[in-house]
């Protein structure tokens, strides 16, 4: 007897995707047939994994054109692959996953890993804004199965479209592997690491103009993203080349390999739209899971976190000397660096795939 398979669905190359390399992996596990399906882009590297993988190449690679092209490759691909479950990573995916579920009568899940139209790249945009509003008005209340990744985002949804809405947090996996992953500590310096898209609105910036006041510490930037390129003039203006590495985008199954070696993790999103205001992001959960003390923004869903497990400390000022002081004061305290990494030690049995893994397994119980 065929077993029932799953196409899930992504707009980027799949290297980096821990979510969805974790919930493919739980969906395995469960006995589906999974295929994965992303995009290929100038680059992209080799991806191996024990499921089928596909990758589009398309004619545009960003902006409404790719949207566009990406969804209309992606129906007739839907249109033509036999598939009884759909797992539709963000609005951006949602448009052809909804049509063929439709057409074909195949199970649809919609998987928000943020909340997409108050993203701050659409916040400043209102016609774009609109557009994917519009898409997310019609599409959410007509469905039964959604997954969000936190509560805030989730009770959004819920008030919006009156429609149930699952958590599943980007919490990672307990495992350990011995990629060979070249030591970050140079001189003895501290190690501050950010990890994550190269996004405005995350922080780097600001931390990057503090490593000026920031002394016997070098700021690790790992990936990639749309100010990369501003981010590496910044560095340069603002004199700190010696003190800012940006190491570009790493495989997910090596990841944690560089963040272990960290001293000090940053979130420190700003708060540009409801998206980040409530936003629960995966890179945090990894220097938890790392034993990694963490500085992250005053906002609700982070703040609340840090504080439940006493795993790091809460920034209030993203003004460059503010910022340097309150890093200095934490780098500086050995014994609250020891009593952090001690508590990451015992959050992380909470905070582990292991554990959150139920969720998925729970969505698919539900659809028998």
């Amino acid at each position: 007897m065929t077993s029932k398979k799953v196409i899930v669905s992504v707009t980027n190359d799949l290297t980096t995707d821990g979510r969805v390399a974790k919930i493919c992996k739980t969906l395995r596990e469960a006995g589906l047939e999974v295929m994965l399906v992303g995009v290929r882009r100038k680059g992209s590297a080799p991806i191996y994994r024990d499921y089928t993988t596909v990758r589009f190449n398309l004619l545009f690679n960003k902006g409404p054109l790719f949207y566009a092209n990406y969804n209309l490759r992606l129906f007739f691909f839907l249109l033509f692959n036999r598939t009884d479950i759909l797992w539709s990573n963000d609005l951006d995916t949602l448009l052809a996953n909804f049509f063929i579920a439709k057409l074909k009568r195949s199970k649809l899940i919609f998987d928000s890993h943020e909340y997409f139209t108050e993203v701050p790249e659409l916040v400043e945009r209102p016609s774009v804004k609109s557009f994917w509003k519009t898409i997310e008005r019609l599409i959410l209340p007509r469905l039964k199965h959604v997954l969000t990744v936190s509560e805030s985002i989730a009770s959004l949804y819920r008030k919006e479209y009156d429609v149930k809405v699952s958590v599943l947090r980007n919490v990672p996996e307990l495992f350990e592997s011995d990629y060979p992953i070249p030591s970050l500590v140079k001189d003895n310096n501290k190690i501050i690491v950010y990890q994550g898209a190269v996004n405005r609105g995350r922080g780097i910036e600001p931390m990057v103009s503090a490593m000026r006041f920031i002394d016997d510490a070098i700021f690790y930037i790992i990936g990639k993203g749309d100010i990369s390129e501003s981010i590496e003039r910044l560095i340069k203006s603002e004199g700190v080349e010696s003190k800012v590495v940006m190491l570009g985008e790493v495989p997910y199954e090596q990841l944690h390999c560089y963040t272990k070696q960290a001293n000090l993790g940053i979130s420190l999103e700003q708060n540009d739209g409801l998206n980040y205001k409530y936003a629960l992001p995966n890179k945090l959960f990894n220097y938890i899971n790392q034993d990694v003390p963490v500085l992250v923004s005053n906002l609700p869903e982070m703040a609340a976190l840090v504080n439940k497990y006493e795993v790091g400390d809460i920034n209030r000022s993203n003004d460059p000397k503010q910022l340097a002081e309150k890093v200095n004061q934490m780098l500086s305290n050995q014994s609250m660096l020891d009593k952090w990494k001690k508590n990451c030690l015992k959050a992380k049995t909470d905070l582990n795939w292991n554990k959150e893994k139920q969720v998925v397994l729970s969505i698919l119980e539900n659809l028998r």
